[in-house]
């Protein structure tokens, strides 16, 4: 019991801090609509099964004991983050406020959107290893273990569901389109802020 009280507190926490892929949904959320917004917590949420896996086969082990490997892992999502958040700062592109319900980004590229931003995303990698290090031991059946990892993929996607339901509202989304540059130039700077600050993070 105690043991899942832990994980549940412990994926509140993580799931709601501010993060790469808080910025990713609400941005798709404002510019794209609330189909596109859910989509991208969908792959969130599938971002977070990669962690979970490879933790249960023992990877995440690996990881934690070995500087160079997750140096290298720190290095990669970083740079994604740098990469995407340099993209929104300098989109000029200006966009209608149709809120019709079409979308700039297919089903497809917005699921794959939300889930590389949690794949490379070192603050998930760090939150699922230690989870598991920390609560899971010799003893814990595996099915129980997997029970964990589901619950972190649920949480992931019931509250960034909300942010996209939240953001992608009519009044908010028109007032946040209409003055799109600086939202972009905002985001953009988050993301960049994040990457460079979890790339040169020891």
């Amino acid at each position: 019991m105690t043991e899942m009280l832990a994980v549940a507190l412990i994926t509140v926490l993580a799931v709601i801090s501010p993060g790469a892929d808080f910025a990713m949904v609400v941005r798709n959320s404002c510019l794209y609509g609330r189909r596109t917004g859910l989509l991208g917590a969908a792959g969130v949420a599938a971002g977070v099964l990669v962690h979970v896996t490879y933790t249960m086969l023992g990877v995440g082990l690996l990881i934690a004991s070995s500087t160079a490997l997750f140096t290298v892992i720190k290095l990669v999502g970083a740079a994604y983050l740098v990469y995407i958040g340099v993209r929104t700062f300098l989109d000029r592109g200006e966009l209608t406020v149709d809120l019709s319900g079409r979308s700039g980004l297919s089903g497809p590229g917005a699921l794959r959107t939300g889930f590389l931003t949690n794949v490379l995303n070192p603050k998930t990698t760090l939150f699922v290893v230690s989870t598991f290090t920390q609560v899971v031991g010799p003893d814990t059946a595996l099915w129980q273990q997997a029970g964990y990892g589901l619950f972190m993929s649920l949480a992931h996607f019931g509250w960034f569901g909300l942010v996209a339901l939240f953001f992608s509202h009519e009044r908010l989304r028109t007032a946040l389109l209409r003055r799109q540059r600086a939202l972009n130039r905002g985001i953009g700077s988050v993301l960049v802020g994040l990457g460079v600050t979890l790339g040169l993070a020891r």
